[in-house]
């Protein structure tokens, strides 16, 4: 069977782009793994891994159209927590938390080279309140 093993972002701006992703995805428990051979990062606790990365080809990296990576979490707070902390750090939001649907909990927001982050959470409504 299989399943997925990593995603990747590019950015143009790595060394800014790692200070963001260490704080953001530090902040919610998904810690450095290794400094990537582009200039990147890849982050993680085993897999499914995430990285931010220079593009391999070394063209500039683009945003994908309709592109968008997803953290899953267990509480709505910590999905709060991933939105918070990504607009401190100076991603855009692209959709506030909120109910997306029965006990569905999502954001949007997208870093600083513009790529799209999903965070969510599917559980009960009130159960982390």
């Amino acid at each position: 069977m299989a399943a997925l093993a990593y995603a990747t972002v590019g950015s143009n701006r790595l060394e800014e782009a790692k200070v963001f992703y260490d704080a953001l995805l530090g902040a919610v428990g998904i810690p450095p793994l290794f400094d990537h051979p582009s200039g990147g990062r890849v982050y993680g606790v085993g897999a499914p891994n995430f990285a931010v990365l220079g593009p391999f080809d070394g063209a500039p990296a683009t945003v994908g159209n309709g592109a968008m990576f997803a953290f899953r979490f267990d509480t709505r707070a910590e999905v709060d927590l991933f939105h918070a902390t990504a607009l401190s750090l100076g991603g855009t939001c692209e959709g506030a938390p909120g109910e997306r649907g029965p006990g569905w909990w999502f954001c949007y927001v997208r870093d600083l080279d513009g790529n799209k982050l999903c965070a969510h959470c599917l559980a009960t409504p009130g159960a982390d309140q």
